[in-house]
């Protein structure tokens, strides 16, 4: 009797196999793969606790106990529910597992391959599985579903059981290597990769948030004045310093992202001094900013001086990136001496100490892409004064501002851009002299002298409770470095003692200038226009040239 044929003896009663289909099944098997199979038997003999080898075909004899012992894990998964079977082994070692017939129980077709070299998911390495039959006789479409998971290459994915069934769950993160179990329970989740712990070093450096700048400037407003400033960014005023060491490392009051800045600008005409304080987060975590300044302010106009001693308390709310909103609180006392001229009502009037409080609410929507030199975008703002104390009044302002940006080259440089801006201010009845509103110079409308533009009595230029001032704008480069550019420019508008628009006092003044940029003088460029009024007011002050340079280190 050959190999074959002791292979297939029940090992019950020792009958060969009759069915000649049978055998054909065999044969096909044999060709599967190259692989040497066996099926057909509903038991494998003689039994593997016997001690009996079985030798197929070319490699040394398996024995049962080398299957348990040496590789246990191989063992373990040869054997399945309802059957005490044997598994022949390949030629490298690999364990052939048989199909059974038997109802109820998982047939695994013999085609299934499991390496020998394969272990377990428990000890951390990856398992090897072959598919699983779910049941369908030898021959027939096998119905699999297959289930990912981490695999060394190469790998055959794990299928997904038939509810119902029992399987060998050898090779897969389900149930006990010993098998058998029932699948009809919810499956424990996938074994995932091992993690490893890392340490992670980030080298990081302060960037500067302190600054001391220098500077001055030199315009035809406010003629010449120096400018002092201490700007800190991350201020703390409750990091008090513990020790000499706090104060020389920089380390007191810091760390709380408020800021701080200390202003002095001493001039010839105008001098300025200011201190304020700003919280971005109210308490340190509410979306709501606070501001705390105090000022001192003088000026020498032409027709009287003025002095102005107060502070303002303000809280703010950014709605959207561009779009925020304020509430302010102020108070001041304005003190006004030397007058040039008497016999002025609105003059006379406030000469001496003047008291004012207010409080403010402003809106302000900002999309420009520079607050320095617009390309494009747009500025408005709203903003709504009710003031008590000496003089009880309402005031009304709005700016606007928009940019088009009509051509550039290709990396970004010679922008040719378009402007218009106009601002519109109602004041009440009761409003002072020095709260007036005023025009001319190159801040309001070029072509006149500072506060030129605005009605005057007697020669004193007075001002008035209505203003409405507007520009149109070319601006285009010159120079391929864009360190200098050219205007061209219209301005025209009208301040008014009353709410009204007088065509006799309505102002024009076209004009070119030109902006030579210096990045060491500091952001803002030099400005120089010439200006020429087409239309204005019989007691109106020209001046054809204004200018405005700047130094900031």
């Amino acid at each position: 009797m050959n190999t074959m044929e002791r292979f297939c003896m029940n090992n019950t009663h020792g009958e060969p196999a009759k069915t000649a289909d049978r055998t054909g099944r065999w044969a096909k098997t044999l060709m599967i793969g190259g692989l040497i199979a066996l099926t057909g038997c509903n038991q494998f003999g003689p039994n593997p606790g016997s001690g009996s080898s079985l030798s197929m075909g070319a490699g040394p004899p398996v024995t049962g106990p080398s299957l348990q012992t040496a590789t246990p894990s191989i063992a373990q998964a040869s054997a399945t529910s309802g059957a005490t079977a044997g598994a022949p082994a390949t030629a490298d070692g690999s364990v052939i597992q048989a199909s059974s017939p038997n109802p109820g129980t998982t047939a695994i077709p013999a085609s299934t391959v499991i390496p020998a070299s394969a272990t377990t998911p428990t000890t951390g390495q990856t398992g090897h599985a072959g598919n699983v039959d779910s049941g369908v006789g030898f021959g027939q479409p096998q119905p699999y579903v297959s289930r990912q998971y981490p695999t060394t290459p190469g790998a055959v994915p794990v299928p997904a059981p038939m509810p119902g069934n029992t399987v060998d769950t050898y090779g897969s993160p389900f149930g006990s290597p010993m098998g058998g179990d029932v699948l009809n329970a919810p499956p424990p989740a996938p074994m995932m990769p091992p993690i490893r712990d890392a340490d992670l070093i980030v080298n990081g450096y302060p960037a500067r948030t302190g600054r001391i700048m220098f500077g001055g400037a030199v315009n035809s407003d406010a003629g010449v004045t120096g400018q002092i400033t201490i700007d800190e960014r991350n201020f703390d005023i409750t990091r008090f310093p513990t020790s000499w060491s706090d104060l020389i490392g920089g380390t007191a009051f810091r760390g709380a992202g408020q800021t701080l800045r200390i202003e002095a600008v001493p001039g010839s005409q105008f001098q300025r001094y200011t201190a304020s304080f700003g919280d971005p987060n109210l308490f340190g975590y509410l979306p709501i900013s606070m501001n705390v300044s105090g000022f001192l302010y003088d000026r020498r106009f032409d027709d009287w001086d003025e002095e102005r001693l107060g502070g303002r308390l303000s809280f703010g709310y950014r709605i959207t990136p561009d779009l925020s909103i304020s509430l302010g609180i102020s108070g001041q006392n304005v003190d006004v001496t030397n007058p040039r001229v008497l016999g002025i009502p609105q003059l006379d009037n406030a000469l001496g100490d003047n008291e004012l409080y207010s409080g403010q609410i402003a809106l302000v929507h900002d999309t420009r892409d520079s607050p320095i030199q617009a390309g494009e975008g747009h500025y408005f703002e709203f903003s709504f004064e009710e003031v008590f104390g000496d003089y009880d009044y309402s005031r009304f302002e709005t700016e606007f501002r928009q940019y088009w940006l009509l051509a550039q080259r290709a990396d970004g440089s010679g922008r040719q851009t378009l402007s218009y801006s106009t601002q519109i201010g109602i004041s009440g009845e009761e409003t002072p002299i020095f709260e007036n509103f005023f025009a001319g110079g190159y801040a309001t409308m070029r072509g006149f002298d500072f506060r030129g533009a605005s009605p005057s009595i007697a020669g004193v230029e007075v001002g008035g409770r209505f203003q409405w001032l507007n520009a149109i704008e070319y601006m285009f480069p010159i120079t391929a470095d864009d360190a200098f550019r050219g205007v061209a420019f219209v301005d025209f508008g009208t301040v008014e003692q009353d709410i009204e628009i007088n065509k006799d006092n309505f102002r024009v003044a076209p004009g070119v200038g030109l902006r030579v940029a210096i990045p060491m003088m500091g952001p803002a460029p030099l400005a120089f226009d010439f200006a020429f009024p087409v239309a204005k007011a019989d007691t109106d002050d020209e001046r054809t040239f204004s200018f405005y340079m700047s130094l900031i280190r």
